[in-house]
């Protein structure tokens, strides 16, 4: 439900910015023989010609809309060009539009904190640029007005084509205007300047709405397209929500306005002026009440947030009339195309802009057959993310098989999907300084530059996500390089010399231990004593002793605390590990080695030789036994 929040007490200049029929621009700048030609996109399912997902504007005067499917639309229009969207996966590839929307926000966001709501479609917070210009140039002090300000539309003013661009400059450079409106009169030259250069170099055209919030400036951009702007002075605010019709006001086009239309009557949003705030609250709740009550007034108090990326990624897929899925096999196909998408979207987020997914969510739309309520929606269901193809796989198919129980609530009845989707949210920064865990546990590869290793991986999240595909059984992919579980010769860059495997029977010296960047090392507290006299401890030979389960089960019940108590050739200090906090999915990720130790900890078994304990993590943390 809406939530209302307090409005900026200062004033404040708000656009947002909405490309103009975006798909097929990007298909006119593909090909700029398509440029005045009516031009539609349509999906790559040629059944009965494709349906349009965008239409241009040329032809739009033919009566050819969104709703439509590519025959009628040529039946409708017979020189159309119907240009079908980019596939991949059996599905639409929508990542040509996201890069080129990317074009327009680098420009967009140049003059302030820049919000980007979609792949066409921005918010600006031009607060700022618009106070700088006050103080510097006002417009009134301008030699000149630049010709798309003045081409703007200005709710309140009349609407003498003859005098509208005189009109224009006399309301941007009124002298006695309040400071509100010489705010947004800035706005208004600095959003038409922006609209040009996006035009020249981008070759898109958008239009804009200007208003002192997000919510005015939103209904205002759509209303002059394309290629234009409008202004919502606060004086013209009554006027404009007197006639909306409360279903284009957003957040009000579902159950919300509808219960407003039958409950209470109101069909514009001017009409909820005739209620006091208490009396919505006492219908709607606090928060919606005086929500609805605010924006009757034209009052919102959203912020534009600064952010040039997506806050979540998604990837779903229709599948209608007789393409519903009906067998597990058959979602379990396509929801695995689906996390492969995902998987490369929150990869190619977490290389180019150290971003991390925390939670990955499961949607979808189904039927029953033979039900008395067939209506029942399929339930969403999330859990933590976990990175890597073949595990956002597996957990969608759980996350589905849970869905498919509650939905179905134990009933033996056939279903049908009819859409799928799977989103990954709760995206936050990787903390400055974060590296790899493989940066301690394993050297450099000579496969792998020295940037791209120590560039590693995030930190884990709250619910320690794995970050390491797993590419095959024995290998893993970090950065595009392989990196061996268990390598067998291996040539050490400091020697030259081939480096035995870890099965292979060896002694280290003080040198080797530094050089190969075991565990140990990282554990040895840094000090000069520690490291003199970790350099003494020698290995006789590394044997697997311990008999480890093959299942691994959730340590979340475990209750136990390793004391790594101090080895007094070795370390002179304590280190205490606690079982709760280890992650069975952090150490899937670990050298086979290591794995196996820690597995010991966390499920510890009857020891095959005690007395004989070779090279394990514990033999350097806990004294020698006897």
């Amino acid at each position: 439900m809406p939530v209302a929040r307090p409005e900026s007490q200062e004033p404040r200049v708000i656009a947002h910015v909405d490309m103009d029929c975006f798909y097929v621009q990007v298909e006119q700048r593909r090909n700029p023989d398509l440029r005045g030609v009516p031009t539609a996109v349509v999906q790559y399912n040629s059944w009965k010609g494709g349906g349009l997902i965008a239409v241009g504007y040329e032809a739009r005067k033919f009566g050819v809309k969104r709703s439509m499917r590519g025959d009628e639309a040529k039946r409708a229009c017979p020189d159309i060009q119907l240009v079908q969207v980019p596939v991949a996966r059996g599905k639409a590839d929508l990542n040509l539009y996201r890069s080129a929307g990317s074009e327009v926000v680098a420009i967009l966001s140049t003059k302030g904190k820049c919000e980007r709501a979609s792949i066409d479609e921005v918010y600006l917070d031009l607060t700022d640029a618009a106070k700088s210009m006050l103080l510097e140039s006002p417009p009134e002090m301008l030699d000149s007005i630049p010709e798309e300000a003045l081409k703007s539309h200005v709710l309140g003013l009349s609407s003498d084509e003859n005098k509208g661009e005189e009109d224009v400059r006399k309301w941007l450079c009124q002298p006695n205007a309040d400071y509100q409106a010489k705010l947004l009169a800035c706005g208004t030259i600095i959003v038409a300047e922006l609209r040009v250069r996006v035009l020249q170099e981008t070759k898109f055209t958008c239009s804009a709405g200007i208003a002192h919030n997000k919510m005015l400036a939103k209904l205002a951009s759509p209303m002059h397209k394309p290629a234009q702007q409008t202004v919502v002075p606060a004086t013209s605010v009554p006027d404009l929500l007197a006639s909306l019709p409360v279903k284009k006001m957003k957040q009000l086009g579902g159950k919300l306005g509808s219960s407003l239309q039958d409950d209470l009557g109101v069909n514009t949003v001017g009409d909820l002026l005739k209620f006091s705030e208490q009396k919505l609250q006492d219908l709607y709740g606090i928060n919606t009440g005086t929500w609805l009550w605010k924006i009757a007034r034209g009052i919102s108090g959203d912020e534009v947030e600064d952010r040039l990326l997506p806050k979540s990624h998604g990837c779903g897929k229709t599948f209608p009339g007789p393409m519903a899925l009906k067998t597990t096999s058959s979602v379990k196909q396509w929801l695995n195309q689906l996390c492969e998408e995902l998987s490369e979207r929150i990869q190619s987020d977490l290389d180019q802009n150290k971003r991390v997914a925390q939670t990955l969510t499961l949607h979808a739309r189904a039927f029953k057959e033979d039900e008395v309520d067939p209506l029942k929606k399929f339930p969403s269901k999330s859990c933590p993310l976990r990175y890597g193809t073949s595990k956002i796989q597996e957990d969608a198919m759980h996350l589905f098989e849970l869905g498919l129980g509650d939905f179905l609530n134990s009933k033996n009845l056939g279903w049908g999907i009819t859409s799928l989707a799977v989103g990954a949210s709760k995206i936050v920064d990787i903390p400055n300084g974060t590296t790899s865990i493989l940066k301690y546990l394993t050297e450099k590869r000579t496969s792998c530059n020295s940037s791209d290793c120590s560039d590693a991986l995030p930190g884990e999240p709250d619910h320690a996500t794995s970050l390491i595909c797993q590419k095959d059984a024995d290998t893993k992919s970090y950065k595009g390089h392989e990196v061996p579980l268990e390598s067998k010769v291996e040539e050490n860059p400091k020697t030259k010399a081939p480096r035995e495997s870890a099965s292979d029977s060896k002694r280290l010296s003080d040198r080797d231990a530094n050089a190969k960047g075991t565990i140990l090392r990282y554990f040895s507290g840094g000090s000069s004593s520690n490291q003199s006299s970790t350099s003494k401890v020698e290995t006789t030979q590394i044997e697997e002793q311990e008999r480890i389960s093959s299942s691994t089960a959730s340590i979340s019940n475990s209750h136990q605390n390793l004391n790594l108590n101090q080895n007094n050739n070795a370390l002179s200090e304590n280190w205490i590990i606690n079982i709760e906090e280890i992650d069975p999915s952090v150490v899937d990720e670990l050298p086979l080695e290591i794995q196996r130790e820690i597995r010991g900890w966390i499920h510890p078994s009857k020891r095959i030789n005690t007395a004989k304990r070779g090279s394990t993590i514990a033999h350097y943390f806990s004294p020698a036994r006897k």
